[in-house]
C-alpha cells in the first residue's frame, strides 16, 4: 500500500489543521493506523492511533482534548484533526498502517507502511 499525507502548513498558535492520509494499492480495512512526528532534532514520536473499525483510538498525552484522529474506510483515509495547535507541534507528521491495534502508545516497528510526510510549522 502507499501511503499518501497532505495537509500540512504554516498556522498561528491557536490555530487548527486537518490532515489527510490516503492510501492506495490495497484497501485498509483490518489495519490499524496511527499518525507520528519528528521535530527537527528529535526523535520520531507518536502521536494517536485508530482500530481498523474507527471505534478505539489512543493519543500521545500531549495532544489528548486537541487532536482528533479518524478514518473513512470507504475512502480509504484516515485524518488528523489539530486544534489549539501550538509551537511544539511543530514537526514532519508521518501516517502509518500496521496490522494491530492496542489500547497503548505503540512503537514504530508496530507499523509497517509509512506515508511520506507533511509539515506543520506552528508559529508564535
Amino acid at each position: 500500500v502507499q501511503l499518501q499525507a497532505s495537509g500540512g502548513g504554516l498556522v498561528q498558535t491557536g490555530g487548527s489543521l486537518s490532515l489527510s492520509c490516503a492510501a492506495s494499492g490495497r484497501t485498509l480495512v483490518n489495519n490499524a493506523m496511527s499518525w507520528w512526528r519528528q521535530a527537527p532534532g528529535k526523535e520520531r514520536e507518536f502521536v494517536a492511533s485508530i482500530s481498523w473499525r474507527g471505534g478505539k483510538t489512543f493519543y500521545t498525552n500531549s495532544v489528548k482534548g486537541r487532536f482528533i484522529i479518524s478514518r473513512d474506510n470507504a475512502k480509504n483515509t484516515a485524518y488528523l484533526q489539530m486544534s489549539n495547535l501550538k509551537s511544539e507541534d511543530t514537526a514532519v507528521y508521518y501516517c502509518a498502517a500496521g496490522p494491530f491495534y492496542r489500547d497503548s502508545e505503540p512503537v514504530a516497528d508496530e507499523y509497517d507502511e509509512w506515508g511520506q510526510g507533511t509539515q506543520v510549522t506552528v508559529s508564535s
